[in-house]
């Protein structure tokens, strides 16, 4: 019998990991005080890396334990390995931060642990009670961070947005979970699939259970018309704590949505596909048109965030292999920019003083060729200016969408295209052709360096060799439609 249950828990070691590193390390600090912040930043860079070793070193052929509540497979291995890494960076630019606005706090490391944690749980969630958990623990660790500087009107501010609209989502997917399992009897994703395609005809309560459900998760990722609270969220909350919400939380909510519709309510393909429809071309037509009002890079960044989700749900409302495996593909390049552009926001400091305005750039050239280049590489990227990561991206994008007959959908993503460029240029015209301000202060953290320079690598060289990328992209992908 202790065979059995050591045996079960096999595919949960990543997950046991960090919870009993997050529960030791929560125990140091209290220990330590927050003295001991930059110290616990860097073991919980140590655990993520130790977490995504674990995780690589386990059987990824489709695996369910906990009464079939947790999957591991292709697709979640690859999707936790994407958000390990995200983990990883955004920890990595944070670790002078605190100290430099003088809000060292030993919870802040170990808060995006736990938030962490619930993002992998939600990618392995094979149940709806599974899935809400994982959901609600992200979400708490977020809420906090967004507040964590208590004495910032702004970030207060942030954390109580967040935490009320989070809370209001939360409220509308619990709801579509409970017609579901009203409707179905069951909250297994697989009974559900076999109940629902069971039936002749879409059953109208599971159908409106489903758009309660893609509404609550529409605002964690961001998408139109539940993108409110991101703009000002994304502001007021620290700037570290901002390059997170914009690098791994979407990944988990994009890679949990891609897991919903394609097992348990496969069936239901007609009917979410016009939801999804709209949701994508909102968040590319709204996010492309508000950015160009923005002069704070942050806002900026929220609004490239709403739309680059709705560019990765285009691939989503296809409802094919050929689709999520662009969506995988393009959700890491995503990830990877936005990595890097958060590495250059962080070193914008004048007088040991950050600045987030896009005008605070001008003449960055002269001042720091390495991050106005940097910059300038990650905003054609972000243009989709071949030959850079991000073009290919969009190009995988668009082309599922053709294959499957979304003609109007990839129309409007190839001009929201067009207009968002803008902004994103407008941001290299003021680094090389606007007059110097003032000097940067010399940033000289390793941990920023490497991120920024390793995006950098991976956005202009990835033409070369797109293909390893694109493969496991689809062989994850893959595994969502077997059955």
């Amino acid at each position: 019998m202790n065979e059995f249950v050591w045996s079960s828990l096999t595919p949960l070691l990543p997950e046991l990991f960090l919870a009993v590193a997050g529960m030791i390390l929560l125990v140091a600090g209290v220990f330590r005080g927050n003295d001991g912040t930059m110290m616990l930043c860097w073991t919980v860079m140590g655990t993520f890396i130790l977490t995504a070793l674990f995780l690589m070193g386990l059987d990824w052929d489709r695996t369910t334990t906990l009464n079939d509540m947790f999957v591991l497979d292709q697709f979640a291995g690859f999707m936790k390995l994407l958000v390990l890494t995200g983990l990883t960076a955004s920890v990595g630019l944070s670790i002078r931060y605190p100290y430099q606005e003088q809000m060292a706090r030993f919870e802040y490391p170990v808060l995006v642990l736990f938030g962490g944690l619930g993002m992998l749980m939600m990618i392995s969630a094979h149940n709806l009670l599974a899935m809400y958990v994982g959901l609600e623990l992200q979400a708490l660790s977020l809420y906090v961070l967004a507040a964590i500087r208590r004495d910032h009107t702004k970030s207060a501010e942030a954390g109580v947005k967040y935490f009320v609209l989070g809370a209001l989502s939360s409220g509308i997917l619990l709801f579509g979970v409970s017609l579901i399992y009203g409707f179905t009897g069951a909250l297994d994703f697989h009974v559900i699939a076999t109940t629902l395609s069971a039936t002749e005809a879409p059953v109208t309560g599971a159908v409106i259970g489903l758009v309660f459900i893609l509404a609550g998760l529409a605002f964690k990722l961001s998408a139109v018309p539940f993108h409110m609270w991101t703009p000002d969220v994304y502001e007021g909350a620290p700037t570290p704590v901002t390059a997170l919400f914009a690098i791994v939380p979407k990944i988990a909510a994009m890679a949990l949505l891609m897991r919903l519709l394609f097992e348990p309510f496969e069936s239901l393909m007609p009917e979410w596909q016009q939801i999804i429809w709209f949701l994508a071309a909102a968040s590319m037509i709204v996010s492309a048109f508000a950015a160009l009002a923005q002069t704070n890079i942050k806002r900026l960044m929220a609004y490239s965030s709403i739309g680059n989700m709705g560019y990765a749900l285009i691939g989503v409302a296809t409802g094919t292999p050929e689709g999520a495996g662009a969506v995988i593909v393009y959700m890491t390049i995503y990830m990877i920019m936005t990595a890097g552009v958060f590495g250059v926001i962080l070193t914008m400091r004048r007088n040991d003083m950050a600045v987030e305005n896009i005008d605070d750039l001008a003449g960055l050239s002269q001042n720091s060729p390495f991050l106005a280049y940097s910059m300038a590489f990650f905003m054609f990227s972000m243009s989709a200016i071949p030959p850079m990561a991000g073009f290919l991206g969009k190009l995988f994008i668009f082309k599922a969408a053709i294959a499957s007959g979304f003609y109007i959908l990839a129309v409007l993503g190839v001009l929201s295209s067009v207009v968002a460029a803008y902004y994103y240029l407008r941001v290299i015209k003021v680094m090389f052709f606007d007059k110097l301000v003032d000097s940067f202060d010399r940033d000289t953290e390793f941990t920023k360096r490497a991120v920024i320079l390793l995006s950098v690598i991976f956005v202009l060289f990835f033409i070369f060799s797109p293909d390893l990328l694109i493969n496991m992209g689809r062989e994850a992908a893959s595994v969502l439609f077997v059955g």
